[in-house]
């Protein structure tokens, strides 16, 4: 396994490349969705770029100091910059202060890094800002961004950084790799891939963080809940939610929502094989069954917009509200379906 890293074996090739001849771009641009390792492989460059005893060209040890505390995001040489909670907003005066810091050579490392997280949180006068960086990079910098999509950035941007497209694994790679090198039981590991939808840095986080999959598990009860309540209490759930989330784990609910949603429309079209939530046949076979394909795509597309809706600035109640609105009223004949409309806890 190349840096220690799981998958896009192409991407971490591309990137040992580039340090192993001493071409390093001074931007690059790491896309793909939350979870699939971009800030990982951004810190594994970072680490082989200042690694002060490479096995190899291009490798990095992993126990030099620069490579240790690279690892641990606490280097003196990297700046990291991000919103501060997820789903905020990165402001244009951290980027005026990484600009700042950016102008100093490095205390101790060959180059001094920029790592900026989630940049498709940052408003258009942080882009426009950074842009003048991108334009005149100093001298011993490098510059790595994260981002959902590199399509949400400003195209000038996109077009100054070597561009690293993160894409997730198939669940049966990613589930035999997790038995390879995690010494996970197959049927574990298969669950984990699944519920991860392939990606590996959220797959990880799953097999060795309980308490996440507890989470995830108690997220998708209350989704099954909230279809057989009544409106009223659909509000205030609305109400509640609004209330005792932030923003940014509001849309780690909705997530799961859709992925489950995604599988109502799978069983609706007939196909039980790439189910996410294969523990949930019985109720996802109910609902399709009720509901039809036309129906389970019109409740997906009304999550979408949703969360489409909270990366900008609206009220999140009424977000909400609107949303639990239009999803469907059922009945359930699944005891699975049976769980409490309680707030979840993230």
């Amino acid at each position: 396994m190349s840096w220690n890293y799981l998958g896009n074996e192409t991407a971490v090739a591309l990137l040992r490349s580039h340090v192993a001849q001493g071409c390093l771009r001074q931007a690059y641009l790491f896309s793909g969705p939350s979870g699939v390792g971009r800030r990982t492989l951004a810190l594994r460059l970072a680490q082989a770029a200042n690694c002060l005893t490479p096995p190899q060209a291009g490798d990095f040890c992993g126990a030099c100091r620069p490579c240790k505390l690279i690892a641990d995001m606490r280097h003196p040489d990297l700046e990291v910059v991000e919103a501060e909670q997820r789903s905020g907003v990165l402001r244009v005066e951290q980027i005026r202060e990484l600009q700042h810091r950016l102008s100093l050579a490095p205390y101790e490392a060959s180059y001094r890094v920029a790592l900026l997280l989630r940049f498709e949180e940052a408003n258009l006068n942080a882009q426009n800002a950074l842009l003048k960086t991108l334009e005149e990079p100093p001298q011993r910098v490098l510059i790595f961004i994260t981002t959902e999509d590199s399509e949400s950035l400003l195209p000038t941007i996109v077009s100054r950084c070597e561009v690293i497209h993160l894409r997730p694994l198939p669940p049966t790679v990613l589930a035999q790799t997790l038995i390879e090198t995690q010494g996970s039981e197959p049927t574990f590991a298969s669950q984990i891939a699944r519920l991860s939808g392939g990606r590996p840095g959220l797959a990880l986080q799953l097999l060795h963080q309980p308490e996440k999959r507890q989470t995830q598990q108690r997220i998708i009860e209350q989704h099954l809940a909230l279809l057989s309540a009544s409106y009223l209490d659909r509000f205030a759930l609305a109400e509640r939610l609004a209330k005792e989330k932030s923003k940014a784990e509001i849309v780690s609910l909705l997530e799961y929502g859709f992925v489950f949603w995604r599988d109502v429309l799978l069983c609706a079209c007939g196909d039980h094989n790439h189910l996410t939530y294969q523990e949930l046949l019985e109720p996802l076979m109910d609902i399709a069954a009720q509901l039809g394909s036309a129906e389970s795509l019109q409740a997906l597309s009304r999550l979408r917009q949703t969360l489409d809706h909270l990366q900008g600035n609206v009220n999140v109640r009424l977000a909400l509200e609107v949303l639990f609105l239009n999803l469907p009223r059922l009945r359930f004949s699944s005891p699975a379906s049976q769980v409490s409309l309680e707030t979840p806890q993230i």
